[in-house]
């Protein structure tokens, strides 16, 4: 259950405690507000881990832009830390608008990846990432099994596609040259990469 802590002394105790023992690397803060995020499961991070390498080596290696597991995504320049999202694996351009602060993008990447943990919100960071520009966010999530792709239109990230095990079409991103697809398998669900070149990574 969500909890409001409005004791400061309360709230300095835990955000020193949560940094001391590494539990922060996934909060955020989200319009002055402080979200500790639940931490990523051994499944999460699996996936993590390897869509960022696949996208790596369709991106960073071919010399397309960058390739992230995990930035500070902000509004402003000063004061970043008062507004910002983490995406679990962020795509930047080299032609994006986004630029480089060293400790936070100021501005979306243009392509988010985000994999739902239960209570994370992911689905509620739409409104920021669509006012920071980020062009593309592929939603993974797993209960049910399902890829979402959003595209901004019109200053709104839209639904432009799912990818369920019943109906495994691809997602093709604009972004990336890359197709998205859930396909059926054992213990759980595989998500498919596939390369414009016809390369195919399975997670």
């Amino acid at each position: 259950m969500p909890a409001f802590v409005a004791d400061p002394f309360v709230e300095r105790r835990l955000l020193a405690e949560r940094r001391a023992a590494g539990s922060d690397k996934y909060d955020e803060v989200w319009d002055g507000v402080y979200m500790v995020m639940p931490l990523p499961n051994n499944e999460h991070q699996e996936l993590v881990g390897r869509i960022n390498n696949y996208l790596f080596v369709a991106v960073e290696e071919a010399g397309l832009g960058r390739v992230f597991p995990g930035v500070n995504v902000s509004d402003r320049r000063e004061n970043w830390e008062h507004n910002y999202r983490e995406p679990d694996v962020a795509v930047f351009l080299n032609d994006s608008p986004a630029e480089n602060c060293g400790t936070h993008w100021l501005g979306g990447p243009n392509l988010a990846v985000e994999v739902v943990s239960r209570h994370d919100r992911s689905r509620e960071k739409l409104d920021f990432y669509a006012r920071v520009g980020v062009e593309e966010l592929l939603v993974i999530d797993r209960e049910p099994w399902r890829l979402e792709l959003y595209r901004l239109r019109e200053g709104r990230l839209e639904e432009a596609g799912v990818s369920t095990v019943d109906n495994p079409q691809p997602l093709k991103t604009h972004t990336t040259p890359i197709a998205w697809r859930l396909l059926t398998a054992q213990p759980r669900p595989q998500v498919e990469l596939t390369h414009d070149d016809g390369r195919r990574w399975v997670v």
